[in-house]
């Protein structure tokens, strides 16, 4: 039995390991789940060897199984912009009903990272990477407000920003830009479309999201 559990141990850790590379909300949901499965019957394993161990009465009082918060990652946002300030609106429902110490925002100078943990058993993440102009970490803020979260990212530099990230600068950039890897010159259409496959076969997350509403909004025109 030791064996066994040792076994399942492995599991819930590999889980735990595949959660934090997941990047779809499903599969998260699927290996959340598996992972609970898997603790519960950690425990009940262990109750069973306790028993055989040293024989004791029954506890009268149930034992209580710790629930796994899973994440969730944030994706949409609004943004507007001051003269001092980029601002980030988040809508998340029952936010305002978390301890303050819950939801917490870390600034870098072209990165902004907010947790929210244990609201309603997830805990949710909003990542923007490579920030089109940098930020001042220590004038930034976090504040939230009922069902939404304001994310003020002080500006380094008093100009006015053209997009949130550097990728979707290029990203519009490049719509303006020929593609050398057509073979047919004379079509504008297929060059971007090369262009744009490209990039997203090697850009990160953040460039995938931006091409994919770039793309959506210019089918849509």
């Amino acid at each position: 039995m030791a064996n066994k559990i040792e076994e399942l141990k492995k599991d819930i850790a590999e889980i735990e390991n595949l959660e934090k590379h997941a990047i779809r909300q499903k599969v998260k949901d699927i290996l959340s789940i598996e992972k609970r499965k898997l603790v519960s019957e950690v425990v009940r394993l262990e109750e069973q060897e306790t028993k055989m161990e040293i024989p004791v009465e029954p506890p009268k009082v149930p034992i209580k199984t710790t629930n796994i918060p899973y994440e969730v990652k944030l994706n949409n946002y609004a943004w507007d912009q001051s003269q001092k300030f980029v601002k980030f609106y988040i809508t998340l429902p029952k936010v305002n009903t978390v301890p303050a110490e819950n939801v917490q925002c870390e600034f870098k100078e072209k990165s902004l990272e907010l947790k929210v943990k244990n609201l309603e058993n997830k805990d949710y993440v909003f990542k923007i990477t490579q920030l089109l102009h940098c930020i001042e970490p220590k004038d930034s803020t976090c504040k939230v407000k009922n069902d939404l979260i304001l994310i003020n990212a002080a500006k380094k530099e008093d100009i006015r920003w053209s997009h949130v990230t550097e990728w979707e600068k290029k990203s519009s950039e490049s719509k303006k830009m020929p593609s050398f890897d057509s073979d047919d010159k004379s079509d504008p259409s297929a060059s971007l479309m090369n262009l744009m496959k490209n990039m997203y076969e090697t850009g990160d997350d953040e460039m995938k999201r931006t091409i994919a509403k770039a793309w959506t909004d210019r089918n849509y025109c």
